[in-house]
């Protein structure tokens, strides 16, 4: 196939293009290469996004597969424009954070959406998925009978920045002294290798699949998860458990960001991480063994370093202060 990435140098769209070579396919990467470079093997055609539709010039020709990673409403918006009416096959790679409601466990690709990022806002964090939401609905309005809406949920693996899932496995590895978990032994994680995202994505591109579809890994109880971190971590030393209204009220914040506790939920989030990947797995989605991930999610936490500074989890000062305050609470 012949294809185009929009993007192509970070994390998700580099493992795309890298098994996308490594399939043989044609691979051209569409980035402005300002913080890495694409894969050897891919083609590079420069530009940048942000300075409107004139980026896509140089991407001439018929495409038999585009995948869009954006999160920009404008820069998607713009690259369906110049190019949807020229290729095959149309990825976004979207998220599950486009759903309106994350209380519900099992909800599948049919529940209710938030509504689309009005026209004129700019896309932030703050109302990512309503970006997301708005891409969406764009793409199906240029692309409908050849669109992917590949609504990933939380992507791991070697390579992620996020340093979300990575955080556990990292800690457990980095010394013996006690952890401070949360008392969530029953709440699911659920978490895809973005190996396997990278291959169901050309997949689901060779094969034609379109619609809206889940890309997510299976459930996996937050206490076998922590089991499987210090397993391969080799951990032997104490862990001390936290209730949940006690870690708010010593600061520490769910889910990501700095003293944080990765994969912990706030309230009203029990179908977060537990949506339903029947309808992608039917359709051809496959997944390795979630411990395969965090064993090579800690190999590459080593190379990155055990004790640099991260944008998830507790700083070790903030943990030796919760460790003696958690204590004295007993």
């Amino acid at each position: 196939m012949r294809i185009l990435v929009l993007g192509g140098t970070a994390f998700l769209s580099a493992e795309i293009v890298r098994q996308a070579v490594a399939a043989g396919h044609d691979v051209t990467c569409l980035a402005r290469g300002s913080a890495a470079q694409p894969p050897e093997g891919a083609q590079w055609l420069r530009a940048d996004r942000s300075l409107g539709a004139n980026a896509y010039d140089g991407a001439t020709g018929v495409w038999d597969e585009v995948i869009d990673v954006a999160r920009d409403t404008v820069q998607a918006t713009d690259a369906l424009d110049a190019l949807a009416d020229r290729a095959g096959h149309w990825t976004f790679v979207s998220s599950c954070s486009v759903y309106a409601d994350h209380s519900t466990p099992g909800e599948t690709e049919d529940a209710a959406l938030l509504p689309p990022l009005p026209a004129g806002t700019v896309s932030a964090p703050e109302n990512y998925g309503e970006s997301k939401s708005a891409i969406e609905q764009a793409t199906l309005a240029a692309a409908a009978a050849k669109a992917h809406l590949c609504r990933a949920g939380l992507i791991s693996g070697p390579g992620d920045t996020t340093d979300r899932y990575g955080y556990w496995p990292a800690r457990f590895a980095r010394d013996n002294g006690p952890v401070v978990v949360p008392d969530i032994p029953g709440h699911a994680t659920q978490v895809i290798d973005v190996r396997d995202l990278a291959l169901w994505i050309l997949h689901a591109a060779e094969k034609g699949v379109t619609g809206a579809l889940n890309a997510l890994g299976d459930q996996v109880p937050f206490s076998d998860y922590l089991e499987g971190s210090k397993a391969a971590a080799g951990y032997q030393g104490e862990v001390l458990t936290a209730p949940e209204d006690w870690l708010v009220d010593h600061g520490v914040d769910y889910w990501a960001g700095p003293d944080s506790l990765p994969l912990w939920l706030p309230p009203g989030h029990d179908g977060f991480c537990t949506r339903s990947n029947m309808a992608a797995r039917a359709a051809g989605l496959t997944t390795r063994p979630w411990q395969e991930t965090v064993a090579d999610t800690l190999e590459d936490e080593r190379r990155r370093g055990l004790n640099r500074r991260r944008k998830a989890g507790l700083a070790p000062a903030t943990e030796a202060r919760l460790v003696e305050e958690l204590r004295r609470s007993v």
